[in-house]
């Protein structure tokens, strides 16, 4: 009669990958959800106008101050840049920013909709703060063909 071998198992020569592209199928889908919620900015409408861009220094970002369509102001500097600010604050802290480095850019992000008077208050804000000159962004109007 022969040997029974019951207590050991063969080895198995192949990897089975399912539950590794299980895995990457999930992280693919955590990524595509979480990627847009990334990327930082207020939604503002910008105002269309065929303007040249500005020459910016290297290695520092500008200081944008948004305003939505609502009035709201929002500073690209701070510790929540996503949330709105009341004007003293934005006031103190362009002004700190700009003590730091006078040369820094400094850019108005107005949504075409908010109030002319209201994109004068933040200019003169950043006046306040220090800034030498502000500019505007804007889109570049679409072609038309």
């Amino acid at each position: 009669m022969p040997a029974v071998n019951r207590g050991k198992r063969r080895l198995m020569g192949e990897i089975n990958v399912v539950p590794y592209i299980d895995v990457m199928l999930v992280l693919l889908i955590i990524f595509m959800i979480t990627a847009p919620l990334l990327t930082q900015g207020i939604k503002v409408d910008l105002p269309k106008a065929p303007a040249e861009p500005l020459s910016l220094q290297r290695n520092q970002d500008p200081l944008v101050l948004s305003i939505d369509s609502r009035g709201r102001l929002y500073l690209n500097v701070g510790a929540h840049p996503r949330e709105p600010i009341d004007d003293q604050t934005a006031l103190i802290r362009a002004t700190v920013a700009l003590q730091r480095n006078p040369e820094r850019a400094v850019l108005v992000n107005g949504d075409q909709a908010v109030n002319y008077g209201r994109v004068v208050q933040a200019m003169v804000l950043l006046q306040q703060a220090g800034a030498r000159q502000v500019g505007f962004e804007t889109e570049a109007p679409a072609v038309r063909r």
